[in-house]
């Protein structure tokens, strides 16, 4: 999932840029996006470089693009009866996407990797270069091959026995794309408490996620994309410690056809990108695994059942944004967290 949360501290309007203490800070490239990882109270990158070691690893583990990785291994033999036996981390990983899809009653699920790649919004929109990303209807999958497609994305097709999983559906395909950069989120944090860092800032391509309360003890202001604004605008900002911020939104990966947009979250009941209004929605939470699922789930439910499920949850809060502007929160909003509007 391509998040758009950005930290307010990146673009110099925190109390960070008026603190004297040493940080270091250090970008790179996974993921098919720019991650960065910040650390205050030390100008040694070492950590870091761990954390992108990390990042480097699980790529090569996880992701169905990498020919090798174990998720490519039950894709390819998906259908054959035989099973791949994979690390702790992947099991970890589709055993989460499995209970996202319970919780979300399919909403979520990990096993849409054809259908989206059928959309194919990331290379269709990188190509176009007009500004309202308009372009012509060829680039539209016929309702044939979607019909065909939605059929096979069923999540109950995983089928895992101890550490060997295999997918019983040869016209499926697990992607990950939508938890695993939360995943990877946390276990950075883990690696970096370990080593004794309780306060910066990590950014997986927007996933962000804060460790601690900043060195005054006051908390990270992390600001909300602007939908559809510029990369910098935001339409306020959440203040958290020591937690995940994730927004999903219709801007990130579109195309317009004859003025109608279309958008990378799909309908996994229709198989459509979804139509239900929202522009972004913003999840806050203590573990960005949760907040990269939930983005997503509460996006496909809709701003109703959506803001029902994060009610249901303990220590997870949302902001929805509607296409008339308007900005719903959940009610710990005031209570356990603060958004700061524009």
């Amino acid at each position: 999932m391509c998040i758009l949360a950005l930290s307010l501290e990146c673009v110099g309007c925190s109390a960070w840029s008026n603190t004297s203490e040493p940080k270091t800070t250090k970008s790179g490239f996974y993921f098919d996006t720019i991650i960065s990882v910040t650390l205050y109270g030390t100008t040694d990158a070492s950590a870091i470089d761990e954390c992108f070691q990390m990042a480097d690893r699980y790529e090569k583990l996880l992701s169905n693009t990498v020919p090798t990785s174990e998720v490519s291994q039950i894709n390819e033999k998906a259908g054959t009866g035989e099973y791949v036996t994979v690390s702790p981390e992947t099991l970890e990983l589709l055993e989460a996407g499995i209970t996202y899809g319970d919780l979300s009653h399919g909403s979520f699920d990990i096993t849409i990797g054809k259908l989206s790649a059928l959309w194919n919004f990331s290379e269709i929109a990188k190509n176009i270069e007009n500004d309202g990303n308009e372009t012509d209807a060829s680039v539209l999958p016929s309702e044939e091959k979607i019909a065909e497609l939605l059929s096979h994305v069923n999540y109950k097709n995983i089928e895992i026995s101890g550490n060997r999983v295999r997918l019983n559906d040869e016209n499926a395909m697990i992607d990950l794309g939508g938890i695993a950069k939360g995943y990877i989120a946390d276990q950075m944090r883990t690696l970096l408490n370990e080593k004794g860092y309780t306060r910066g800032i990590i950014n997986l391509g927007g996933n962000i996620l804060t460790l601690g309360p900043k060195d005054d003890g006051n908390d990270y202001l992390i600001g909300i994309q602007k939908p559809f604004g510029e990369s910098n605008e935001t339409i306020g900002a959440v203040k958290v410690s020591d937690a995940s911020v994730v927004t999903s939104g219709i801007y990130e990966r579109y195309y317009r056809v004859d003025g109608k947009l279309y958008h990378h979250i799909l309908d996994t009941r229709t198989g459509y990108p979804c139509e239900n209004n929202l522009l972004e929605v913003t999840i806050i939470s203590q573990f960005s695994m949760d907040g990269d699922a939930l983005s997503t789930t509460c996006f496909a439910l809709g701003l109703e059942e959506g803001m029902a499920l994060i009610e249901s949850l303990e220590d997870t809060e949302a902001i929805f944004v509607t296409d008339d502007n308007e900005i719903h929160t959940s009610s710990g909003f005031g209570n356990s967290v603060e958004f700061v509007k524009e």
